[in-house]
């Protein structure tokens, strides 16, 4: 039995003008448990009739045939002592099925003054108590728990445990001893008398080393066209009397590991900034603070839809002191001047510096050599790269997120100011990038 079943059933006056909305709201209060002690229209009842019937409560099906009836009614639906509900009249005549069983609880709750608005069997059996600090670690739950039982049986177990067969005990190998053995050895050990100390026995004398003569005579390997010992001593003694032969190291030399390349306008890394939802804003607020020959390449990536990208070079040229371009594959990433990325083009590293790839995946924040690169989160970032740039932070790489009223989507740009990444609007993040870089001379 629910607890809507316990309470006792409510007299409520319906008021609601004849129509398939009076009967909805009629059934309504039969299935919430309500005695319905007067059923009117609100235009022919009289406000003594009203008063007279006793009801707890008023269920008014509102439509705008009744509102002067209602400002005529307005005394008596005005007392303390009466719980009003408003339905919409339209509403009500098409309610059906789960959805009026639905408003039929609601109606349930309203009247008896409760918040279970739950079907039958979905009650709570609890409410959880939510308490500051961290969790219980399991280490703490067992942090009092007796080990010495364990100990014993896994130390009973041994033996059982079957033996390695790949690698066979070595000569002289024999088994452990058991505790108790082991326990009683020491005990006889430290019971029985010391012996008394035995004199070694006397060191002979070292025969002098023979003579191992130049390493021109040495030989790992004999062969039929070694000489016999005899001549071997002759060779040893005479290679003795000579000189020792002088290395000299003019015919060794290094292997180039980078050889000399030739001098190139690509730079060695980039600023890339990333942005969505929000971001032509933004990304006009940053290119605006840029100074004029910043000593870094800036690479910016906004998916647009249609990809006209074309269209965004001249609007951000409008506003930046550098150079605005469209990135184009197998061309140079040169400092000082501001790309925007199309779609299907990367960057990669050649000849230690850096330059655009045809790529129909676009630009990758792991191909940015992190010692000389930067990423910038701003509104509307991928929250799918976040991963990637901070992992490009760990490899040295400096990372900011946007902050402020204007990031309309700060998903990704939270999380790198989350996890200690550099922060501030657009203006702020464009000087921190020209103090860090500089402007080339």
């Amino acid at each position: 039995m629910s607890e809507n079943e316990l309470i006792s059933p409510l007299s409520v006056a319906l008021l609601a003008r004849t129509g398939p909305a009076r009967e909805r709201l009629r059934e309504a209060l039969v299935q919430a448990g309500a005695s319905v002690v007067l059923e009117e229209d609100p235009n022919t009842l009289q406000a003594d009739t009203l008063r007279g019937a006793g009801a707890a409560a008023v269920l008014v099906a509102l439509e705008p045939a009744i509102e002067e009836a209602l400002e005529r009614l307005d005394p008596v639906l005005a007392s303390p002592a009466l719980t009003l509900i408003f339905d919409e009249a339209e509403l009500a005549a098409r309610r059906e099925g789960w959805e009026a069983q639905r408003w039929a609880r609601h109606l349930v709750a309203k009247l008896h003054g409760h918040q279970d608005v739950l079907p039958p069997g979905s009650e709570q059996e609890g409410i959880l108590d939510l308490e500051p600090g961290l969790p219980v670690t399991p280490a703490e739950l067992h942090a009092d728990a007796p080990l010495d039982f364990h100990v014993r049986e896994a130390f009973d177990a041994a033996p059982e445990v079957p033996a390695d067969g790949l690698y066979p005990a070595r000569e002289g190998y024999s088994e452990p001893l058991s505790l108790e053995e082991a326990l009683a050895a020491i005990q006889a050990a430290e019971s029985s008398p010391v012996p008394a100390p035995v004199a070694p026995p006397p060191v002979p004398a070292a025969a002098p080393p023979a003579a191992v003569g130049h390493h021109s005579s040495w030989s790992l390997v004999e062969t039929d066209d070694v000489p016999a010992a005899t001549e071997r001593a002759a060779l040893v003694e005479d290679a003795q009397d000579e000189p020792a032969e002088d290395i000299h190291p003019g015919g060794l030399s290094l292997v180039e590991l980078e050889p000399d390349l030739p001098p190139s306008d690509a730079a060695p890394g980039a600023v890339l900034v990333l942005a969505g939802i929000g971001g032509p804003d933004a990304l006009r607020r940053l290119l605006a603070s840029l100074p004029a020959g910043l000593a870094a390449p800036v690479l910016v990536y906004m998916r647009l839809d249609g990809g006209r990208y074309g269209n965004l070079v001249k609007q951000m040229a409008r506003v930046s002191a550098l150079p605005v371009l469209l990135a184009e594959s197998e061309q140079p990433v040169v400092a000082g001047n501001a790309y925007i990325l199309p779609d299907d083009v990367g960057v990669g590293v050649q000849n230690r510096g850096l330059y655009f790839t045809a790529d129909v995946e676009g630009v990758q924040v792991s191909a940015l050599p992190a010692a000389h690169s930067a990423v910038v989160m701003l509104s509307g970032a991928d929250a799918r790269l976040v991963d990637d740039a901070l992992s490009l932070a760990v490899a040295g790489g400096w990372v900011a997120g946007q902050t402020g009223e204007g990031c309309y989507d700060p998903i990704a740009a939270s999380a790198v100011v989350a996890a200690g990444m550099a922060a501030g609007d657009p203006p702020q993040l464009a000087a921190a990038i020209a103090e860090r870089w500089g402007v080339s001379e």
